[in-house]
């Protein structure tokens, strides 16, 4: 979805990708894109011209982890902005921030380095998506709302006006938000309710 993106910005040229997990990719096309190898071609990279990343996953803390890790190797972070996603004019959109086709970001929102908001998703007047955090498809954001760094909103969840969620968090597909969430938690239902820290949610993933 990012390479797509990228691809229909006439002032980027896609030089290729970086797959640290699926390593018998490396050498391979994907989409007609070379893989060029894992994180250690990057130094390379940069020493061959390439000047910026763009993270194409949706793993939150991670994306913020890697960032440091390409900024200590001089490259900078590229914005991807669809150009069928609607932006404000006085909006402002951060370094790293994935703007997907659909989406909506309203006057005087404020996303920070790393956002996603995702396909079809809207996100309304003054809101602060924090560093990290991640909007997903066709969710919908009142005005003024804050989501916090590294936070996780998945498809179709509804945030009313002026509430806070905290850093961290994950809410639900589908979830209905009235009132604020808490840093650290899984919310979902409607109303939304937190159910469990997101470290116990990740233990029981892992069983």
């Amino acid at each position: 979805m990012v390479a797509d993106i990228l691809s229909q910005q006439k002032e980027v040229a896609i030089a290729g990708m970086i797959d640290d997990f699926k390593r018998d990719r490396h050498g391979t096309l994907v989409e007609g894109i070379p893989v060029l190898g894992g994180r250690e071609y990057l130094d390379q990279a940069a020493a061959q011209g390439v000047t910026h990343v763009v993270f194409g996953f949706g793993d939150c803390a991670a994306r913020l982890q890697l960032a440091a890790v390409v900024e200590a190797k001089g490259l900078s972070l590229a914005t991807a902005i669809h150009p069928r996603a609607t932006v404000a004019g006085n909006s402002r959109v951060g370094p790293g921030a994935v703007v997907a086709a659909g989406a909506v970001i309203g006057p005087r929102a404020c996303l920070d380095q790393n956002v996603i908001v995702n396909t079809c998703a809207s996100v309304d007047h003054e809101c602060h998506i924090e560093a990290g955090a991640h909007i997903g498809p066709g969710a919908r954001l009142g005005g003024l709302v804050t989501v916090a760094a590294a936070a996780w909103l998945g498809i179709g969840a509804i945030v009313l006006d002026r509430i806070h969620i905290g850093a961290g968090s994950i809410v639900g597909a589908g979830a209905v938000v009235t009132k604020d969430v808490p840093a650290g938690v899984v919310a979902y239902g409607v109303p939304a309710r937190v159910v469990c820290s997101v470290a116990e949610h990740a233990a029981k993933s892992v069983r």
